[in-house]
């Protein structure tokens, strides 16, 4: 296999690029900045962005938090997070907190996450897929009359319906109220939920005490002063198995037949 091999300069070019793209991400509309340009809009924008940022969720209200949305997480209307609006001057006082999509002719009036099953988004009801839904508000299916709009019976990992969910807008504030980790500062467009790398799995798999609303589980989170972080990990994994290995005896004991994992509606 050959390798492609490239000189400090060009590595330096590729994370300048990188961090430009994190940072503008498509405020740009596809045409660069000039370098004037790029350190106007950072001194106009980082400052409200790291004062107004919002936090993205998506889960049963009163639980855990199921997905937690980053910039490349789609919406019902099939764009990505980072297409919605989601860099304000000032937060509106009304609740819930809209982030209509910004593609052009793009109906979608709020970002709204599905469940998907692979890589696809799961049915409603209907049978027909979320992207057999209007984008706009109600959601009603293009391709039968009886549908009232998108309502999925997909049971989720944390054992409730799809349509038991919703895609929650908090800011710092409201997050904190919660109890839910904020993560640090970040110059970075359409964060969204995302505040770590657990921040990356489902809910009921996450390392973090967003993951579970259990005191105990909370205070097993806590990392000692002597654990790196790998140990640290890898002591929260074998929390994990045993927990799983603890369910598992109980259900076999009650003769209940256990849930596959795969998709299920």
């Amino acid at each position: 296999m050959e390798r492609i091999r490239i000189d400090r300069n060009a590595a330096a070019a590729v994370d300048e690029y990188l961090e430009y793209r994190r940072i503008v991400g498509e405020d740009d509309g596809g045409k660069l900045f000039t370098p004037e340009e790029y350190e106007e809009y950072k001194r106009r924008v980082l400052p409200q962005r790291l004062r107004n940022r919002l936090y993205v969720s998506f889960g049963v209200p009163g639980g855990i938090d199921c997905k937690l949305v980053g910039p490349e997480t789609p919406c019902l209307c099939s764009h990505r997070y980072k297409q919605h609006q989601t860099d304000f001057e000032e937060l509106p006082s009304e609740r819930p907190l809209a982030l209509p999509c910004r593609v052009r002719g793009c109906g979608c009036v709020s970002y709204q996450y599905v469940h998907l099953c692979g890589s696809q988004p799961v049915r409603c009801r209907c049978k027909h897929s979320a992207r057999d839904h209007s984008e706009a508000a109600g959601h009603l299916c293009r391709k039968c009359s009886g549908c009232t709009g998108f309502h999925s019976p997909y049971t989720c990992g944390c054992g409730q319906p799809g349509y038991a969910h919703e895609t929650l807008v908090e800011t710092r504030q409201e997050r904190e109220a919660r109890g839910r980790p904020v993560g640090r500062d970040v110059p970075y467009a359409a964060m969204g939920g995302l505040t770590g790398f657990s921040s990356l799995a489902d809910g009921y798999l996450r390392l973090d005490h967003s993951g579970t609303d259990s005191l105990a589980n909370r205070l097993a989170a806590l990392r000692t002063r002597e654990e790196e972080d790998m140990a640290y990990f890898e002591r929260r994994y074998q929390e994990r198995m045993k927990m799983e290995r603890e369910a598992k005896r109980k259900t076999s004991r009650s003769g209940a037949k256990p849930q596959p994992d795969h998709c299920r509606t």
